[in-house]
């Protein structure tokens, strides 16, 4: 028996677009809700250099969290915004109206008074349905209609391959409360077995030690760990429960993400798309790269070192591949996703994870107007 959930929403757009080589190039029709304004970013870094995933628990460069102009400088009306966290807590805040989507993450980030921010972002759902990040650099009132109405969610952005290199020990708290998360709504599907033994970490985190005079009985699991939790995965998870005398909740928490990030679907969200032979698939973008998955199984990756350059074009997403060494027939692979928006939003995604986990920092060039732009590029050099 496995575990998962469906797609809370399809997406939804028309839109046409491209990408050119060598900039980051954001441009749309009026009606695209998605347009960027026109501008240039020009990523680099040298093939050679392995990645090293040596994460600090310090904050990065002040434009990570911190946006270029103090809020407290700012005039203008506060606007009332809501933040749930990821033990289920609302927070509010009061933000000027022309606040950028870094100043709420901010905001968030010393409320919980969190040193290792970086790894997390902030989502919404946009209005047909579809999570959606919010975006560090835009204001907030040009990223959706309602901002005062709208539920932020507070949650990991950036799923490292070893949880175990955070610093600080409440960053990894919150990492389980993702997993957790992650479980219960059917986002990391995995073996019955597995599911119980992870559950019976959440459980000895929440409850402590298995004691008989109290827990014989099986009554005392009332968490949601899965979608359609049976008795007899209860059952399982009693028994593993037993085991685990003596750990600590920080002792439980490490076992259930060492666990987690060994899985198959462990911090992946998928794009439903289709190959050139029209053959149903889902990509994700992790931090080795793009991956192809079909039925919960990875069956390709391609590695931000075989990647040369990510593209789109209306709902055409191509990777195109160093020519040499890697032994694929084709130098680009093309896959056809639901629509334009679709198609942007993964793209996205993939340009953030590289920057991220390739340690590139973007470099700002002047914006060069065009009187046509159908796309987005992003080379790799």
């Amino acid at each position: 028996m496995s575990y998962t959930a469906d797609n809370r929403g399809q997406y939804n757009g028309s839109t046409s677009a491209s990408y050119n080589a060598g900039n980051h190039t954001l441009s749309a029709d009026s009606q695209d809700h998605l347009s960027e304004p026109e501008q240039n970013y020009s990523y680099g870094y040298t093939p050679s250099i392995t990645p090293t995933h040596s994460y600090s628990t310090a904050r990065s460069e002040p434009g990570t969290l911190q946006s270029n102009r103090s809020l407290s400088a700012r005039k203008g009306k506060l606007m009332p915004l809501k933040v749930q966290m990821l033990d289920d807590s609302i927070v509010a805040f009061q933000l000027p109206s022309h606040a950028l989507g870094v100043d709420l993450l901010e905001a968030c980030c010393q409320s919980l008074n969190l040193l290792e921010s970086d790894y997390f972002g902030l989502q919404f759902y946009s209005q047909d349905d579809v999570p959606t990040w919010l975006d560090s650099e835009k204001m907030i009132i040009k990223q959706l209609a309602a901002p005062k109405k709208t539920n932020f969610l507070f949650t990991v952005k950036f799923y490292i391959p070893d949880p175990g290199q955070l610093q600080d020990e409440f960053t990894k708290y919150l990492y389980a409360l993702q997993i957790k998360k992650d479980l219960a709504n059917g986002k990391l599907p995995c073996s019955e077995n597995t599911a119980a033994l992870m559950a019976s970490y959440v459980l000895q985190a929440e409850v402590g030690d298995y004691n008989p005079a109290e827990h014989d009985d099986g009554r005392y699991i009332t968490i949601k760990f899965v979608p359609n939790q049976t008795k007899q995965l209860e059952s399982k998870i009693q028994e593993y429960h037993k085991n685990h005398l003596g750990q600590t909740p920080a002792d439980a928490d490490f076992n259930l993400l060492d666990v987690a990030r060994r899985l198959e679907m462990y911090g992946v969200h998928t794009f439903p798309a289709k190959d050139y032979e029209n053959i149903q698939l889902f990509l994700a973008v992790t931090s080795q790269g793009v991956s192809v998955f079909q039925n919960n199984m990875k069956i390709n990756t391609f590695s931000w070192a075989k990647i040369r350059k990510l593209s789109f074009k209306r709902k055409r997403f191509l990777v195109k591949l160093h020519p040499e060494g890697y032994g694929y027939p084709r130098s680009t692979v093309e896959f056809l996703l639901g629509n334009r928006n679709d198609c942007k939003r993964f793209w996205k995604n993939c340009v953030e994870h590289h920057t991220f986990f390739r340690h590139i920092q973007a470099r700002r060039t002047r914006p060069r107007r065009r009187l046509m732009s159908r796309g987005s590029s992003f080379r790799y050099r």
